[in-house]
């Protein structure tokens, strides 16, 4: 393991271009707490849209829209322990992130958002939250025992795909590349089969995000802001959804992509740190079509760094290696790609209005990332020393800390907006969208009053998971 990762430094003061961070002013608040509102009135707006022509047409196949989920208020086994963590971490979380040492700032962000993903998953029971969600029709366990041969059944993948093939894949096999239910097909062979072992394994994995992401920070716009984040990070909204499917589990593995290639350029060993992101890289696109996207953030992380080109042989190098592999076996990405764009548009993705998800989309991601990440968001674009074009190589080397995490965010901002401008994301994207969520919650740093923002977060979250019963 790379010690860069965990390796606690002489705690610094505060770099004074901090002081950029807008600050407690009754204008900055009022424009907080508009972007908010604004967000919210746009949650509402979907809502009603949607219900009204779902009610109408039935085409948007979400029964509450614009979240695929039904309204189903409820209390679980796990609606104690949420609460529990949630005024903990209002109440030391901002005081935590400060004192603890650097290393066990990394554990205790990556348990605590265990924890919190445990307990809201467990809101809906453990066989309905954890055991069964991806044990469900469209999921990846219920195809394991056709991988008897691995190698045979990565030849014939491409052949199963549309919808009117010989024995079709299900809608989530189908929609991802092989690596994604290879991963539960390997689980299966060690011994951690089941859709308990799964669950498990998606929520511990995905967790680790958090993680991913405040090395990322630290790394490219330096300790402090890390240290701000760090709480947001942990109790976001988007953990409803990071324990109820494998979509938190990419999420994390694209995060740590992103990490490594900022240990890489910022010259933390670059030779391991890019051969381990190039790996990353690869095997993110190959559990998802989508995250390769991906390459806009990269493309932040790379000119952000100092040593934007030493690296780049050994990133290159790790990349091709998932790539290579599948392909050897016998999976073709590009064709499986292209076979996944025809189901789509022949089933309800063909179906579901455009004209509707290019902005109820955009709700769903308020949803996700909570009020504070969309106050943060508007923080971030109030950068005051924003680089001109011509020297925007000069520019980003001396821009201060605010201005280079404003990128990084920006940068996974707009990865989600060509996502959503292709119009292979309708619907869903509570879910789908997690691995760019998450880069845009390191916004929040910019806040001041983290435990008000904080108890704005938990709220929403704890609303949406005993409110509604999510699909996924």
């Amino acid at each position: 393991m790379n010690r860069d990762l965990l390796r606690d430094r002489p705690r610094a003061r505060p770099d004074d271009r901090l002081r950029d961070v807008p600050g407690d002013r009754p204008r900055d608040l009022v424009r907080d707490l508009s972007a908010a509102l604004a967000a919210a009135l746009l949650v509402l707006v979907a809502v009603l849209v949607g219900t009204a022509v779902q009610r109408r047409d039935h085409s948007l196949f979400v029964a509450w829209p614009p979240v695929f989920a039904q309204w189903e208020p409820h209390v679980g086994p796990g609606t104690p322990a949420a609460l529990a963590v949630a005024v903990a971490v209002v109440a030391y979380g901002p005081v935590l992130a400060t004192r603890l040492p650097w290393r066990a700032l990394l554990f205790t962000a990556w348990g605590t958002a265990m924890a919190w993903t445990f307990s809201l998953a467990l809101v809906d029971g453990w066989q309905r939250g954890i055991a069964g969600r991806l044990t469900a029709t469209n999921e990846y366990l219920t195809v394991i025992g056709r991988f008897h041969d691995i190698p045979a059944t990565l030849r014939d993948f491409t052949h199963h795909i549309l919808s009117h093939s010989p024995a079709p894949w299900p809608a989530h096999i189908a929609g991802h590349p092989a690596a994604a239910t290879v991963t539960f097909v390997l689980l299966d062979r060690i011994g951690l089969g089941g859709g308990a072992w799964a669950g498990v394994w998606c929520i511990t994995v995905g967790a680790t995000a958090a993680a991913a992401v405040l090395v990322t920070v630290r790394a490219l716009a330096g300790e402090e802001l890390a240290r701000r984040a760090a709480p947001f990070l942990v109790l976001a909204p988007a953990a409803v959804w990071m324990g109820t499917s494998a979509d938190g589990y990419f999420a994390a593995i694209a995060a740590w992509s992103v990490a490594f290639l900022a240990l890489a350029v910022t010259g933390h060993r670059p030779r391991t740190a890019g051969l381990a992101s190039g790996l990353l890289f690869g095997l993110t696109t190959y559990l998802s079509y989508g995250l390769t996207l991906f390459a806009v953030i990269a493309g932040a992380v790379l000119m952000l760094g100092h040593r934007r080109l030493g690296p780049l042989p050994y990133v290159v190098a790790g990349l091709t290696v998932v790539p290579l592999v599948f392909t050897l076996l016998g999976f073709d990405w590009w064709e499986a790609y292209h076979l996944l764009i025809t189901r789509y548009y022949e089933g309800v993705g063909g179906t579901r209005p455009y004209s509707y998800w290019v902005w109820a989309n955009l709700a769903c991601t308020a949803l996700i990332v909570g009020p504070a990440t969309v106050a943060g968001l508007r923080r971030a674009g109030a950068a005051p020393d924003r680089p001109q074009l011509p020297d925007l190589r000069a520019g980003l080397r001396t821009a201060s800390p605010h201005s280079r995490l404003a990128l990084l965010v920006f940068a996974a901002l707009l990865a989600l907006l060509v996502a959503d401008l292709s119009g292979m994301s309708k619907a869903e994207t509570e879910r789908i969208w997690l691995p760019f969520a998450v880069w845009l919650l390191p916004a929040t740093a910019f806040l001041p009053r983290p435990r008000t923002w904080l108890t704005a977060q938990a709220v929403l979250a704890l609303l949406l998971n005993h409110l509604l019963l999510t699909g996924w």
